[in-house]
């Protein structure tokens, strides 16, 4: 997930998480950012908790054995989210399911959950935990991690039912100002309240390994397998219902709540605002809807616009969208970010938006854009090999502009590229960033420049080919580096390209 930051004239655009909105000033100023583990938010301290239980006697301890429990086979896990929303009060209360097919290869006899929200203190109150009908007593939640042991094994292609029941208590994200704290996203501000990375989820099992790594100062860390969702929304006030941008396609309910389905996405973000002004359009059978404030609404109909443009051109160069809509929402903070079907803008692009196709707002709509393939359908480690994504989408930018504006390509390379001086390795986790400016050179605009040597290496035909094969072959997968340099060999043909990927990449890629 991505963030672009431009507070001041021509500062970068920025890559934000949301969990680091108490840093103090010098680390969003700072050229190089102190390479230790982030100490803001504060996280829970490590939490063994043991829920009430009656006074039964306790079963001897045995081996797990492999459930029983027949359930229909599914391809992919399934997210069902009763939710209640108090918009002023700024608290959600949840009951969840997660039905969860063990497709790992191996038996499993714990599972691993990302609980976001309890890296701010008092956030997310767990009040009950139910598997496979059987209530949970014991469990580990460790900051970010929320660990539970399974009663029975779950064989390969077992499907197991979690049952989550929970409380948020959003925090105020809103920085008065930008120039001391870097902000974040979940949570709410004066004007609109944004549930991002909201719920608990399973995080991906590979090659035996629970994948969660730690969160840093800039680039995102989580990574998602992909999922179907269901979130059926309730405000408590019906009389001042907000606007709500979401992930999915909705449809009201008899009670008076509405129901957000998507199917095969990697996330499922909201946003509910009293004042957001509305704007669509249709692209095929696609549903793009611009979520601004007041006074902007020539921002707003810039970058839906642009989207729709984006949408187009990488329809046509990569691959068909998969999804009914996407919603292009303004951000209360200097900040944007994708998710599935859904993505953030700063309010700052809004603010300088100047008109013309040649600025942030246009831009970074492309790049957002462009996420909803890279990212959404092809998915990557976004901690330890951003530039997977981050490269792509910022080459799409590159494509977007040859395609809709192409007087403009030059001042593109020039103005969001060069001026920077990009260099580094394209290759390098967010740790090893050095600072979030060498960080962006680096995975975004040297993985930008790569790409645009490799198209005039191997020609248009054969680049287009492998960037289609790629998706064709990592679509709903989570990818990797060897599996990139792998489809992009077959296209290569006789070309050598050594000599690229020696310059550009600090690894060998066979």
């Amino acid at each position: 997930m991505k963030c672009h930051l431009h507070l001041y004239g021509r500062i970068a655009p920025m890559r934000i998480h949301t969990v680091f909105a108490l840093l103090t000033a010098f680390l969003l100023v700072s050229a190089c950012f102190p390479a230790q583990p982030v100490d803001a938010p504060t996280p829970t301290a490590p939490i063994f908790l043991t829920l009430p239980v009656t006074d039964t006697p306790a079963e001897p301890t045995q081996t797990p054995q492999p459930t029983n429990t027949p359930r229909p086979a599914l391809d992919r896990a399934k997210y069902t989210l009763n939710t209640a929303v108090d918009y002023d009060a700024h608290t959600v209360t949840v009951d969840q399911t997660i039905l969860y097919p063990n497709q790992t290869g191996n038996q499993l006899n714990t599972l691993v959950l990302a609980v976001t929200p309890n890296l701010w203190e008092g956030s997310f109150t767990l009040s009950s935990l139910v598997i496979d009908g059987e209530t949970v007593t014991t469990y580990s939640l460790d900051g970010q991690r929320l660990d539970v042991s399974l009663a029975s094994l779950l064989p390969t292609g077992g499907v197991t039912e979690i049952k989550l029941q929970y409380t948020l208590a959003l925090p105020f994200a809103e920085q008065e100002d930008p120039s001391i704290s870097r902000p974040r996203i979940y949570g709410y501000t004066s004007r609109q309240i944004n549930l991002v990375n909201w719920y608990p989820f399973v995080v991906p099992n590979i090659n035996g390994e629970w994948i969660l790594h730690d969160p840093w100062y800039y680039g995102e860390h989580l990574v998602y397998d992909a999922a179907d969702y269901e979130v059926n929304l309730k405000f408590s006030d019906p009389a001042s219902v907000p606007v709500v941008a979401s992930s999915g396609v909705p449809e009201a309910l008899p009670d008076g709540s509405t129901r957000y389905t998507i199917e095969s996405a990697r996330t499922f973000a909201l946003a509910a605002s009293r004042d957001f002004q509305v704007a669509s359009t249709v692209v095929g059978d696609v549903t793009l809807t611009s979520y601004y404030f007041p006074f902007n609404e020539r921002g707003g109909q810039a970058a839906l616009q642009a989207s729709a443009q984006a949408l187009q051109v990488f329809s046509s160069r990569y691959g068909p969208y998969p999804h009914k809509s996407l919603a292009i929402v303004m951000g209360d903070f200097n900040d944007g970010m994708e998710y599935s079907a859904f993505f953030y803008l700063s309010r700052d692009f809004y603010n300088l938006y100047d008109g013309t196709p040649a600025n942030y707002l246009t831009f970074v709509a492309a790049h957002e854009t462009a996420h909803q393939w890279w990212f959404e359908q092809v998915a990557s480690d976004q901690a330890l090999q951003p530039w997977l994504d981050e490269t792509l989408a910022t080459y799409s930018e590159r494509l977007y502009y040859e395609s809709t504006y192409p007087d403009i390509v030059s001042w593109w390379w020039s103005y969001r590229i060069d001026f920077y001086k990009p260099g580094g390795f394209v290759d390098i986790p967010i740790y090893e960033g050095q600072g979030f400016r060498p960080y962006t050179n680096a995975a975004y605009f040297q993985g930008a420049h790569f790409l645009e040597k490799l198209r005039e290496r191997i020609g248009d035909e054969a680049f287009f080919a492998f960037i289609q094969d790629y998706l064709n072959q990592g679509r709903g997968k989570i990818v990797t580096a060897n599996d990139f340099f792998r489809v992009l060999r077959a296209h290569t043909g006789a070309t050598d390209i050594s000599d690229l990927i020696n310059q550009y990449f600090r690894s060998v890629y066979q």
